[in-house]
């Protein structure tokens, strides 16, 4: 198989290709379909998740404009503000985050452990934020005014998710067929956490510039079916344009909603049963914001027939337990029958 990446920079941060796994035990407590789960909580940097992947092309961007440190922007768990820290430290450059205090009724502790305790190992410069601003925005502001100071601050935007980072999921397109052809398996349906849109982006154009026509189901953690569908498509468009002149159909765009429960990063009680359930089936550990809202929309679609019980689905896990840390109150013996 071409690469089809081989034209764009890019640095090296990322453990791959990430293993594809059978899940065995799940697949039987379930009655089936036969499940895989691709590993990209193992790429390795900073323990690991899909942001690094991204990282590596926004990164060679930063270092090509001749950076000396990286603006970024997340909710107070970012796993993306944690890998572009650790990123930066890898590449010698400063790292300078701001932090959105979106999870309602959070304590202090919250904000010490966890992803956040990590930022503050890789010496992150760190301004919190109010829930509900344009965080993107914020963060220009921040980029000006530090440039105005001196710097040569480049922007990378929450989730590390324009057409630049998308790039790192186009890559994962193209790793995950190559093991999928090695395996001689043909999957029905790809699922994964959909949220700032990078990953599910980056994956439909991969598949799309590479004539594959597997469904790819986002279980949306933060947006209404709607708004994201809108989201993940903008971008898909954008990066699928970098690479093929082939119009993308927005049909390619699948959302389910139903898992989102009160909002971003606040816990349900499928998503405690679907990691609590993972952990002691496969010994797989699943992060409460994003992978573990998506494996529960997995499970739930598997109970209510929506995917049947023939054929082969592939999760893609996105990484993040470091945050189950600042869950740990959700995660106590109060929920040990889940």
């Amino acid at each position: 198989m071409n690469d089809i990446l081989s034209g764009f920079k890019r640095v090296d941060l990322c453990h791959q290709p990430t293993a594809l796994e059978e899940m065995p035990r799940l697949t039987k407590a379930l009655g089936g379909p036969n499940l895989w789960i691709k590993r990209d909580d193992c790429t390795g940097l900073a323990t690991g998740g899909n942001k690094t992947r991204k990282l590596e092309f926004l990164m060679a961007a930063a270092l090509d404009a001749g950076a000396d440190m990286v603006v970024t922007q997340g909710a107070v768990q970012s796993n993306h503000v944690r890998q572009t820290a650790a990123a930066a430290c890898k590449l010698g450059l400063d790292c300078y985050a701001l932090l959105e205090r979106r999870v309602p009724d959070k304590g202090a502790d919250y904000e010490q452990t966890g992803n956040i305790l990590f930022d503050h190992m890789f010496n992150t410069q760190i301004e919190f934020r109010g829930p509900g601003l344009d965080m993107n925005a914020e963060a220009l502001a921040v980029t000006d005014r530090l440039r105005g100071e001196g710097r040569n601050p480049y922007f990378i935007p929450g989730g590390g998710s324009n057409e630049i980072g998308a790039l790192g999921y186009v890559s994962t397109a193209q790793e995950l067929l190559q093991q999928c052809a090695a395996l001689d398996l043909a999957p029905k349906l790809v699922v994964l956490a959909t949220g700032s849109a990078g990953t599910h982006a980056g994956l439909v154009a991969g598949f799309h510039a590479m004539g594959c026509d597997i469904p790819i189901l986002g279980i949306s953690v933060r947006q209404p079916e709607a708004v994201q569908i809108e989201n993940v498509y903008k971008l898909a468009v954008k990066t699928a344009a970098q690479l093929t002149d082939k119009p993308l159909s927005r049909d390619k765009v699948i959302v389910d909603d139903g898992y989102v429960g009160a909002g971003y990063g606040i816990p349900t009680e499928t998503m405690i049963a679907a990691t609590n359930m993972l952990a002691r089936s496969e010994g797989i550990l699943l992060d409460p914001v994003y992978s573990g809202k998506g494996m529960a929309g997995l499970i739930g679609q598997i109970k209510t027939g929506q995917i049947t019980c023939e054929g082969d689905v592939i999760f893609l896990h996105t990484g993040g337990a470091v945050s189950l840390f600042a869950y740990e109150d959700q995660f106590s013996t109060l929920h040990a029958a889940n």
